[in-house]
């Protein structure tokens, strides 16, 4: 369950500076030091590391071939993606340096899920182009000290979800689900297995800038967003597909609603159905006005755990279909992508 990000570096490299770097990053953010172990009874506990400097890994690909340098960068690449953690033993965050020439180079770095999401791999970029920039002209860290931890956090949420907080959400969210489909009856060519295998393949579609434009127009008309423009189509092109009018669809939210948050790299991302009612044949801008209700309600609770909301809506189980939602509808930038 890895995040890894891969970057080719064009020119002259400080390698001690990146090193440095990283190093820092490492120090700042205890969620890269934090390790989980099982103590006796089952229980569940994370250990937070002393800082210490971070060991960062250099290949030397210049003796190969141009050809066989790519062949085996990718070769490295791939095979560090796939990698597993030690969630007992760490580390949980890795960099590997490969060198193809002088002023040629890839950086690996690959995250374990639990203690990052895809919006912390924007903090990890935006802190490592700062603080290399800084010491690769051998001046100190701009970046101000973190005001709180992801640990902070990780309390305030067991606190937040008891008593009448914990309530309020389960209300909302059982409501929300009462009586709804447990199946998107998606018509396909082969039946579904009785336990998934996770494998899958990309169909890229693209969008044109005049399209793109037109939607963001016709969001803004409307009083929502175009994550809420282009969900309502989706919503649509599902009903079609599956002649259901009650859709359910999962979406990721960054769960970063106070700005101590915005900062960190931990695991914050949480998923929750969004579900909208397509019956009495409405028009376009109306399943728009539907899905920017569901959106919005769906943002003033997104603090609930999913794991919790499947616990206490106790759906039917089976190994071959996630519970509550089968299809996902994520709307991602470069700079906040909460997955």
């Amino acid at each position: 369950y890895n995040i890894p990000g891969i970057t080719r570096l064009k020119g002259t490299l400080n390698v001690p500076a990146l090193e440095q770097s990283l190093s820092e990053i490492v120090r700042r953010h205890e969620s890269l030091r934090t390790t989980f172990i099982v103590q006796e009874g089952g229980k569940p506990s994370q250990y937070i590391a002393p800082a210490t400097p971070l060991n960062l890994s250099v290949i030397n690909l210049t003796e190969l071939a141009e050809t066989a340098r790519e062949t085996e960068a990718m070769r490295l690449a791939t095979a560090e993606v796939h990698k597993p953690f030690d969630l007992a033993h760490g580390p949980l965050f890795r960099a590997v340096l490969l060198r193809l020439a002088e002023h040629d180079h890839v950086l690996l770095m690959n995250i374990h899920h639990i203690v990052a999401d895809g919006w912390s791999m924007g903090v990890l970029t935006r802190e490592l182009t700062a603080l290399y920039t800084a010491y690769s002209n051998s001046k100190t860290s701009p970046l101000p000290e973190l005001p709180i931890q992801y640990a902070d956090f990780a309390l305030w949420q067991h606190q937040q979800m008891h008593g009448e907080s914990l309530q309020a959400e389960l209300t909302y969210w059982k409501q929300q689900m009462s009586e709804a489909p447990p199946v998107l009856k998606l018509h396909t060519e082969r039946d579904r297995p009785r336990v998934q295998s996770y494998r899958g393949r990309h169909l890229p579609v693209n969008l044109s800038k005049s399209l793109t434009s037109a939607l963001r127009t016709l969001a803004q008309r409307e009083g929502a967003t175009l994550f809420m423009v282009l969900l309502a189509a989706f919503k649509i092109l599902l009903y079609r597909y599956s002649a259901q009018t009650d859709i359910v669809v999962g979406s990721s939210f960054a769960n970063r609603n106070r700005r101590e948050f915005e900062g960190l790299i931990g695991f914050f991302v949480n998923t929750m159905p969004l579900r909208t009612d397509l019956s009495g044949n409405p028009d376009f801008r109306d399943i728009i006005k539907r899905v920017r209700e569901v959106t919005l309600g769906g943002y003033e609770h997104q603090e609930l755990p999913f794991a919790k909301l499947v616990q206490e809506s106790q759906p039917d189980r089976e190994l071959g279909r996630h519970p509550l939602f089968q299809v996902v509808f994520d709307l991602l930038t470069p700079d906040h992508n909460p997955a």
